[in-house]
């Protein structure tokens, strides 16, 4: 027969569920058509005053206004970003987390981490790109070569003898120098840095190493400076910031063509019309006049996918793409 003292704790027990029982239910059920209700943390996976952490920033505001509630901006660097896309992967499915994903969280680090466990096209929902960004060929303003094909010849005519750095060997810079150099049929020398770009890059104003790729905001204040040179951009189009610089695809070489991108991305399982909602949002976010001009004047382009399922589409196609490339480059984690 029960005692007292269970049927208390059976009853305490019950009443417990039934009063959380309606809190989480409500949580887990909310009307999409009310959504959202409270502030959304987008995250971040690198530190403040990189290319993710200015893109996000510009678009803040607007997207604020756009869903009519505060966007929190969480910062958590790490591991190239996958401290950050393991926070956003466990939050909860309810448009209340977003994560700021970029080329190198998404596309590349499954492939370059083979142990890594968390596998972003099973852990969130893309729902759209948000900016792009080409990257350069800079060089040393003493470096012979003028142009690529100049390069070309220098580096043929010198069989490892060029060096190309890199601020890691599992960045997008080196990956896109391999695919030019590759292309190409070159032989010359990786030269990895720790420490972002700018350690990179000040290496080529001192001449220690002669070329590099690198993302354009990265070099733009040498590039104005005349402290580098550039002699071609990563994009199917000339930039409005860089009219004179050819395009690769101008040289001979569109399959070379690639951007740093940035884009959100939702946990698994968030409704699609909260989907829907976010991507509105965005699409509205970087078509703002202010947006695009600034992200204009850092060499970034503000832009939106068609959909979120085009979105998709072209991670896929993106990391089926780099894959392909850390294979062949042996390109591995520093």
């Amino acid at each position: 027969m029960m005692n007292r003292r269970t049927a208390f704790g059976l009853l305490l027990a019950t009443t417990c569920m039934v009063a959380l029982a309606p809190v989480t239910g409500a949580r887990a059920a909310e009307d999409p058509a009310k959504y959202p209700s409270q502030p959304i943390r987008v995250i971040v996976p690198f530190a403040p005053g990189g290319a993710s952490d200015f893109a996000m920033r510009l678009l803040q505001a607007p997207m604020s206004q756009a869903l009519g509630q505060q966007i929190v901006i969480e910062n958590r660097a790490g591991a190239a970003g996958n401290v950050g896309m393991d926070v956003a992967a466990r939050g909860a499915p309810d448009g209340y987390t977003l994560f700021f994903g970029n080329v190198g969280t998404v596309s590349i680090n499954p492939t370059l981490f083979p142990d890594m466990t968390l596998k972003p096209d099973k852990a969130f929902i893309p729902v759209s790109v948000a900016s792009e960004t080409p990257s350069v060929f800079i060089a040393n303003p003493k470096f012979p070569p003028n142009t690529m094909k100049e390069l070309i010849d220098y580096a043929k005519a010198r069989p490892g003898k060029v060096n190309f750095a890199s601020p890691g060997s599992g960045s997008v810079d080196r990956l896109e120098m391999e695919q030019f150099r590759k292309a190409a049929g070159l032989d010359m020398n990786h030269v990895p840095y720790k420490g972002g770009a700018g350690p990179a890059v000040a290496d080529i104003l001192g001449g220690h190493v002669e070329v590099m790729s690198v993302t354009l905001p990265s070099a733009m204040p040498h590039i104005k400076s005349g402290r580098v040179k550039v002699l071609a951009i990563t994009d199917a189009k000339r930039s409005p910031v860089l009219p004179d610089v050819p395009t690769v695809v101008e040289l001979g070489y569109p399959d070379i063509v690639a951007t740093s991108w940035q884009g959100f991305l939702v946990p698994t399982g968030t409704p699609k019309p909260i989907v829907d909602k976010l991507f509105q949002a965005i699409v509205k976010a970087t078509q703002d006049p202010t947006v695009k001009q600034r992200m204009q004047e850092g060499g970034v382009t503000a832009v939106a996918s068609e959909s979120p399922e085009a979105f998709k589409a072209f991670i896929a196609k993106d990391t089926a793409r780099w894959a392909k490339v850390i294979e062949e480059s042996g390109a591995k984690p520093d």
